[in-house]
């Protein structure tokens, strides 16, 4: 546990667990209407409202990323059984892509003891705008091609996703799903593969996390390393509860649209972290 934890007053806590069971919930509406993981939702949120109690910078994007792994856990169980069900979740891709993502997180796992705060937010900060991209340009993103490499390149796509993920606190599908829809992966199986891929990267990144953050100061109450336990606990049941919500409004609303704006959202916070980090 922390040697030295940050003290919050009534204010503090209440601003917390507020914001905690708000960023849950507009994370379960967007994965449900625009189909993204809740990572790429949770983590650039976590980063705003931990800034805001002031944690040290030199633990909040740890604390960011660490917290929004654990809470992909059960999610991300829940919808890869949920797609295996349905057929959409493909094993002999999975088995191509499996090695190199579980190498991968194991990269990612151990850089992130070591890695400094600031490297964490640049690694999301320039991630983020090429997913943002990626969506707001939809059905005219750029194909690479029809089919996955070969074994070396899957070897280096699954890499790839599994570290970049892991530095990211993100689920698998986040660059999973847009790699392969365009390598012609269909897209329906793109998506479950990455549900998949999501178990593979939280459970042992979110315990990493847990582990590489056990003796670190300043971090708040109820946290287990760079695991906010409140965080958990709120966001998890808010994401679960809101994603049919989002599901529902994917037929009343334009989702061009919002992919659009949540391609803003995205790239304006990647600003404000770049922003932060020369200033």
């Amino acid at each position: 546990m922390a040697t030295e934890t940050l003290i919050l007053g009534a204010a503090g806590w209440a601003l917390l667990a507020g914001a905690l069971a708000a960023t849950g919930a507009v994370a379960g509406v967007l994965a449900g209407l625009l189909g993204v993981g809740g990572g790429i939702v949770i983590v650039p949120v976590l980063y705003h409202v931990f800034s805001a109690l002031g944690i040290d910078e030199a633990v909040r994007m740890h604390l960011a990323v660490g917290t929004s792994l654990a809470t992909i856990v059960p999610t991300s169980i829940r919808s890869a059984a949920a797609h295996r069900a349905r057929g959409s979740l493909d094993p002999a891709l999975l088995k191509q892509l499996l090695p190199g993502v579980v190498v991968g997180v194991a990269v990612g796992a151990l850089a992130s003891g070591w890695l400094h705060g600031r490297v964490l937010t640049a690694v999301f900060a320039v991630v983020a705008p090429v997913v943002a991209a990626h969506m707001a340009l939809g059905d005219r993103a750029p194909s690479f091609g029809r089919g996955l490499p070969g074994r070396a390149g899957c070897a280096g796509l699954g890499l790839g996703i599994g570290g970049l993920s892991t530095l990211m606190g993100i689920g698998g599908g986040t660059l999973s799903v847009p790699l392969l829809s365009s390598l012609g992966v269909p897209m329906r199986t793109a998506v479950g593969t990455g549900a998949a891929l999501g178990t593979v990267i939280s459970i042992p990144g979110a315990t990493a996390f847990v582990i590489n953050g056990w003796d670190r100061a300043g971090l708040p109450a109820l946290s287990l390393g760079h695991v906010n336990l409140l965080g958990v606990a709120l966001i998890v049941p808010a994401t679960l509860l809101t994603t049919g919500w989002g599901v529902r409004a994917a037929h009343a609303v334009n989702p061009g649209t919002l992919k659009r704006l949540f391609a803003l959202f995205l790239a304006l916070t990647s600003a404000r972290m770049l922003w932060n980090l020369a200033s």
